[in-house]
Formats: structure tokens, C-alpha cells, sequence
């Protein structure tokens, strides 16, 4: 019997991301003309498949970068649309050999688009498989093992490498020199968010207020993903309150339930900044000692809560380590201390 509730537990749970996953796909835009912000990498995103749709050829590989929830998989849905193309998704994490590159590889058909997410994190030997098959549309197939172990050549169909990746440093030479275009995504206004929202708004057939919107554009952190997440929020406090139309005070008393503050800081951002003023006195202090400090791991605090707290000027990460900011003592109610300057007389670091 506990077996079982754990598995109807698991399915449940399994339902609701699904919900989410389905309500977030409904909500992609289609075409590049629906595709708000990133207004650069959209005119230079429409040339390269004009141009390739007037020569009927594959467009050329391309790479998206830039922090997550930004559109890059959602770039990548219309560029299939938009070349009338197949498309074929995976990520860097999921080939775990060459082996499963190659196979994906060689199912591959004309024209067809490979989105690979997070393509940063390729074992090495499937990156360097796919340097051959990028250049030269071919891959070797090793057949046998030792000294009688040969190399057959498999030609592979014309195909399109879309790229995407949070971390770009990470990429190495040879792979990013590969990309016949290069894309980098910018965090968004609080006005282009107002623009994602009210969009996502009319398709969820949710009535909000002007003023409600532009409260959650500016706690989305320039993140349409989040956006999106935040409104779906508001909307089920709006209909467990009964609200017919949601206002800027439900819109207030929502995002506080959720511990989303005035300026977009969730409960890891508060606490990351809470431990690190109150518990080693504004630093500095590594990394992996500040995580222990709010019970996460290190990974999770540089790469969700760090580089919106230092973008926004309420940490800083220098040689000897991080450092809250005055603006950062001031966010959780503390006085700076006299000697914070002396703290920055080190250079800034960027890992």
C-alpha cells in the first residue's frame, strides 16, 4: 500500500509539472514577428533565413547565449516554423558518449534542425565528433575494438546546429569558432516584460489590471520566463479571492504569499544576502561556505541567486571573496559598516 501512494505521489506530481510545462508552451510565441525583445538578434535572426529560404539551402548553424528563460528554446521552435523544418531537441547533460551523438546524428534528415540545450556541458569526445560532422555534414563510425578497430565515414544529411548555452566561456574554441552566427540574449525591460505579460495575459484570458502588470514586469528580474510564472501565480490568488478583474493590491498580496519582494527578490536571494550580512558581517567570504550558510548547494547559489544580486549592485564578488554592497545592507534594513569601502579596494573576480 506505501508503495503505491509513493508512486500515485510521483504521478501527481509528474501532472502538475505538465500543467506548467503545457501552459508554458501554449504561451511561446510562433513567429518572430510574435517574439518581443531582442529586437537586434531578431533582425539579424530574419536575414539569416531569408537568405537561406531564397537559396533553399539549411540555414547556417547557429548559437544562442545568455541567462536562462530568456527565449533561446523558444528561438529555436521558430526557426523551425519559421524554415519549415523538423526539429530534433537534446541537451550537453543527456549524451553521456559519442556514441549518442552519433546516433542522433545519423537519424537526422535534410534540412532538419538539432536544438542541443546547454551544449557547454558535451563530453569532449561527442564534442569533437561534432566538429566533423558541423564542417563536413559527416561522422566516422568506429567499428571493432583494438589494433583491427576501423573507421567507416557516414555522410550525414544537410542540417542545422542550434546551440544554446548560459555559460559561453565554457564553450571552447574550435566548437564556438564552428557557429556561422552568434546570438547573445539581454535581460528585458520592465516595459518589454509589461508587453510578454500582457500577451501571455490575453491568451490565458486573464483580466488584470494595467497598474498590476507593471508591478509584476518590475519583479520579473528581466526574465520573461519569470514573468510568466509570476502571472500565473497572481492569477490563482485572483480566483481563490474571486477577483473578476485582478488589481494592483491582489496583484501585491500575491507576490508577498510568494515571497517575491518590491524589486524581485525571492526567499534565496534574502537569505543569501541575510547570511551574509548578518552571519559574516558583510564578508567577504566564499562561495561554498556562504551555500552551507542558506542550506544550498554551491552550483545553486552562483548561478540563481548570485548574478541577479551583483547585477543589481546588492553583492559584489571580489578577490578574497563576496561582499554585500550598501545597497545590499540597506535592502534587509542594516547599517553599512564604516569600513565597507576598504572591502572593494581589491579587483572584482569573475568566477
Amino acid at each position: 500500500m506505501e508503495r503505491a501512494n509513493v508512486a500515485e505521489d510521483r504521478l501527481v506530481g509528474s501532472n502538475i509539472k505538465g500543467e506548467e510545462s503545457a501552459l508554458e508552451h501554449a504561451l511561446r510565441p510562433t513567429t518572430l514577428k510574435e517574439f518581443i525583445g531582442q529586437h537586434r538578434v531578431r533582425e539579424q535572426i530574419d536575414v539569416l533565413l531569408t537568405a537561406a529560404r531564397g537559396r533553399k539551402t539549411p540555414a547556417d548553424h547557429i548559437l544562442l547565449s545568455g541567462p536562462p528563460g530568456l527565449g533561446k528554446t523558444t528561438l529555436a521552435l521558430i526557426l523551425a516554423s519559421e524554415m519549415s523544418a523538423p526539429i530534433r531537441i537534446s541537451s550537453g547533460p543527456a549524451i553521456t558518449h559519442a556514441g549518442d551523438l552519433a546516433a542522433i546524428l545519423s537519424s537526422l534528415v535534410e534540412g532538419e534542425i538539432l536544438f542541443l540545450d546547454e551544449i557547454h556541458r558535451l563530453p569532449r569526445p561527442a564534442e569533437e565528433l561534432l566538429y566533423l560532422a558541423m564542417e563536413d555534414f559527416r561522422v566516422d563510425v568506429v567499428v571493432g575494438k583494438g589494433p583491427g578497430a576501423t573507421a567507416i565515414p557516414l555522410q550525414l544529411p544537410h542540417f542545422t546546429l542550434v546551440g544554446a548555452t548560459t555559460r559561453s566561456g565554457l564553450l571552447t574554441s574550435p566548437l564556438r569558432d564552428r557557429f556561422g552566427f552568434t546570438a547573445h540574449l539581454d535581460f528585458y525591460s520592465d516595459e518589454e516584460l509589461a508587453q510578454v505579460i500582457t500577451r501571455s495575459a490575453a491568451l490565458l484570458e486573464i483580466k488584470i489590471a494595467p497598474d498590476a502588470i507593471t508591478e509584476i514586469s518590475g519583479r520579473s528580474r528581466g526574465t520573461p520566463r519569470i514573468a510568466n510564472r509570476l502571472l500565473r501565480r497572481v492569477r490563482d490568488y485572483g480566483q481563490v479571492k474571486g477577483s473578476a478583474l485582478i488589481s494592483l493590491v491582489d496583484t501585491q498580496a500575491a507576490l508577498e504569499i510568494y515571497e517575491v519582494d518590491a524589486l524581485g527578490l525571492d526567499r534565496l536571494d534574502r537569505a543569501v544576502l541575510t547570511a551574509l550580512i548578518e552571519r559574516f558581517n558583510g564578508g567577504p567570504v566564499g562561495l561554498s561556505t556562504l551555500a552551507i550558510a542558506v542550506g544550498e548547494e554551491s552550483e545553486t547559489v552562483e548561478s540563481v541567486a548570485e548574478p541577479f544580486l551583483v547585477r543589481n549592485g546588492f553583492m559584489a564578488r571580489t578577490a578574497r571573496g563576496r561582499v554585500a554592497t550598501a545597497m545590499g545592507y540597506a535592502h534587509i534594513g542594516r547599517t553599512p559598516p564604516p569600513q565597507l569601502a576598504s572591502l572593494f579596494d581589491t579587483p572584482a573576480i569573475d568566477a
